[in-house]
């Protein structure tokens, strides 16, 4: 794999010009999330509406490349989506920077342009680096659905 495959002119727009790294006002979830292999941290909020899909999604943070442009990406892609279709993107997407999910026609229909960050899964230090703003998604949203609060 080449570095830059991953690299390209669309993934360093994510990371010069990101679209949704800002505060976010009168989120209904809120939370934290940090590579502790790195120092890469994040607090990550949105906003479920009355019928119960994302209105809104935001994060902000420091972090590598990596990160912080798959941040942007994941906050892209969740807007419009229920909880419950979340969660199952963050799964996708853990499966392909794994390794685990090689369909790339299913990747690039359900993860949009997040499916470029595929050859992640051939750089195991960076693994983690993507998947931090998913896996706190996907715990921000399963520990509403057990009952939790909403901002932590």
């Amino acid at each position: 794999m080449e570095v830059a495959s991953l690299y390209n002119a669309q993934f360093m727009d994510h990371v010069a010009h990101p679209d949704y790294k800002y505060e976010l006002d009168d989120p209904t979830h809120e939370h934290d999330g940090i590579n502790p292999s790195c120092g890469d941290e994040l607090h990550l909020a949105v906003r479920v509406g009355d019928d119960g899909r994302i209105e809104e999604a935001a994060y902000t943070g420091h972090g590598c490349a990596v990160s912080m442009a798959s941040a942007d990406m994941m906050s892209d892609l969740m807007v419009g989506k229920t909880p419950e279709e979340a969660i199952a993107l963050c799964e996708l997407f853990k499966n392909m920077i794994t390794g685990d999910e090689k369909d790339m026609d299913k990747l690039e229909e359900e993860l949009d342009e997040a499916s470029m960050l595929k050859d992640v899964s051939h750089m195991p230090a960076r693994v983690k680096c993507a998947e931090l703003a998913w896996r706190t998604l996907a715990e921000m949203l399963k520990s509403n659905e057990a009952g939790a609060t909403t901002t932590e």
